[in-house]
């Protein structure tokens, strides 16, 4: 996989899980059959919406594998391998290897909530050691605890086989820096959804965001919107996507908003497992009410 393959609408797949918390892997056949047809153009096992936390290395393959049987070449699959240890990070890389996996996401060491220069180039320096698949970065200053800096980018992206970045900071600043410097040498994929049209007149190539799955314009026709003169189809659709941001993040344990979301306009996203719980009915009600607000169906 290049970096001009990296573009559009690449979704973070929920995991299904049960109340005993077992996989429901029709459930994940249908939420990714559901996602092919809302335009993506590879789809993400085991990232934040995915619980990544609460997969293990055998079940993010299993996974991997049953999404490339139902891909059947439609779409590549990506999986994330970000974990506090090394060790931890390359048994993932091992089951996305033998599992098919065509691309991996990492953020740098999380949970330690800091890393060094060195520290930081060593763990890429280590994983690139192991696998000849390609790297598309995560920066997500909220679950790292920091943020990857433009000059550590482009440190990485000189010296290893990166074609992309999901950049998630909240600042548009640095993705409009990010943008400028380093947009023509790799793919970047917005993260908050807020920011997907705005960044693709700057030159974004597509996101890993969440939000998509429900606005009325489908997100495969979101990188034309953003590259057009802003209308009333771009003014409903960043409305859409930033509601929806503050909505879905702003409720209950991610991803227990996602998947109640997801439940109610019919795709069966099942429940968080543990440590998540789902949501109440008093927080469902909130997001049929503001659903209502936007105009989305549900069930």
């Amino acid at each position: 996989m290049q970096k001009e393959d990296l573009h559009g609408y690449v979704p973070a797949i929920a995991t299904p899980f049960n109340d005993k918390g077992e996989i429901m892997e029709d459930a994940f056949v249908d939420l990714f059959e559901f996602l092919l047809s809302r335009g993506a153009t590879c789809v993400c096992i085991a990232g934040d919406n995915g619980e990544s936390w609460a997969l293990s290395a055998e079940e993010r393959g299993r996974l991997v594998r049953l999404a490339k049987d139902t891909a059947r070449g439609r779409v590549p699959v990506m999986m994330g391998i970000s974990a506090p240890t090394i060790d931890a990070s390359l048994a993932y890389v091992r089951a996305a290897e033998e599992n098919g996996a065509d691309v991996l996401l990492s953020m740098p060491q999380t949970y330690v909530l800091k890393a060094s220069e060195a520290e930081l180039m060593a763990r890429f320096d280590k994983v690139s050691a192991a696998t000849k698949l390609p790297l598309v970065l995560y920066n997500s200053p909220r679950r790292m605890g920091f943020s990857l800096t433009i000059d550590q980018t482009e440190t990485l992206l000189d010296h290893h086989n990166v074609i992309g970045i999901k950049e998630s900071q909240r600042d548009f600043f640095y993705h409009s820096h990010l943008l400028r410097r380093l947009g023509h040498r790799m793919s970047v994929m917005t993260g908050p959804c807020h920011y997907i049209l705005p960044a693709f007149a700057l030159g974004a190539k597509g996101f890993i965001a969440t939000g998509p799955e429900f606005t009325d314009l489908k997100p495969s026709d979101m990188a034309t919107v953003g590259t057009a003169a802003p209308d009333d189809t771009y003014r409903h659709a960043h409305h859409q996507l930033t509601v929806l941001y503050e909505l879905l993040m702003g409720i209950g344990t991610w991803p227990s908003a996602f998947k109640a979301a997801l439940n109610l306009i019919g795709q069966p996203a099942g429940v968080p497992r543990d440590p998540v719980h789902p949501l109440g009915d008093a927080d469902i009600d909130r997001i049929k009410r503001t659903f209502d607000e936007l105009g989305i169906s549900y069930r």
